[in-house]
This record gives structure tokens, C-alpha cells and sequence, in this order.
């Protein structure tokens, strides 16, 4: 973990990536203060690149658990209930995570971090559901790699 220095009266800054950072918060406008390096700009890439592969992976989850939740019919049994149910959850939570991804907002860095492991944890859920039923492999492989997405940007956000 790469520290840049600080000036006198300045608060420590984890990486180049972090959301304070990156000139996407409240305040946007480009590249971040006191990105001059080679090492930061590579840093700040990679927070952006996965920052973007996480929204991507959701936007794909979110589809696929839509999509799984549409073919179940409304009279099912439980189980299959159950599979409607955690694919609606699953989307919803996706699409939100999507768009704190995408937007600009006013989300801190523990709040992003909130709102990737709820995602995490609820693709998980859904790929294990999804799992104990014929014809929906492609959503739990969806849910299991944005599950992967987000473990992989919280790991930029240390």
C-alpha cells in the first residue's frame, strides 16, 4: 500500500484510489489533486477499472437474476418460490450497487464499502439457490462473478 506524502494539517490518504481521492466525489472534476506519479496514476486506473468491472458484473447479475425470476410462474411451489424471490432480491440489490457505482453521489468510502459486501453477500445467496435448480447455471454464474467483482474492488478500497 503506496502512501503518498502528507503536507502539514493534511489527513493520510490509504491510496490514489480511494473514493476521497479520485475527483468523482462531491466535488468531481477529473484527476485528483496531487496525482503526479506514475504509480499513483497506474493506482488510480485500477480503482477505476475496477470500480467499472463491478458495475458491469452487477448490470450482468441483475439481468440474468431478472431474468431467472421471470421464468418462474407465479403458482410455483416454494422451492421454486424461493429461486423467484432470491432472483428479485438479487437483481434489485445489483441494480443499486450499479448505479452507487456509476453515479456520482455522496457516498463515503465505508458506505460504498457497505453497499459491496450487501451485494456480495446477496449474490452468494442467490448463486446457492440458484444452484439446487435445472436451467440456472447462468444466473448463479453471474451472481458468483459479480460476487467476485466486488470482493475484488473492496480489495482497492483498503
Amino acid at each position: 500500500m503506496n502512501r503518498r506524502p502528507t503536507r502539514s494539517g493534511d489527513r493520510p490518504r490509504k491510496h490514489a484510489g480511494t473514493l476521497e481521492n479520485t475527483g468523482f466525489g462531491p466535488l468531481g472534476g477529473g484527476y485528483p489533486a496531487g496525482v503526479t506519479s506514475t504509480t499513483s496514476q497506474q493506482e488510480l486506473f485500477r480503482f477505476l477499472e475496477d470500480r467499472f468491472a463491478c458495475a458491469q458484473a452487477c448490470t450482468e447479475c441483475a439481468r440474468a437474476c431478472a431474468l431467472r425470476a421471470s421464468l418462474v410462474d407465479p403458482d410455483a411451489t416454494q422451492e421454486q418460490e424461493l429461486v423467484r424471490r432470491k432472483g428479485i432480491m438479487c437483481a434489485e440489490v445489483c441494480d443499486a450497487t450499479c448505479r452507487v457505482l456509476s453515479e456520482q453521489n455522496h457516498l463515503d468510502e465505508e458506505g460504498i464499502r457497505v453497499q459491496l459486501e450487501w451485494c456480495r453477500s446477496v449474490c452468494l445467496e442467490a448463486a446457492h439457490v440458484f444452484d439446487q435448480h435445472p436451467g440456472a447455471e447462468d444466473g448463479a454464474k453471474a451472481c458468483r462473478e459479480c460476487a467476485q467483482a466486488c470482493s475484488d474492488f473492496m480489495a482497492t478500497l483498503v
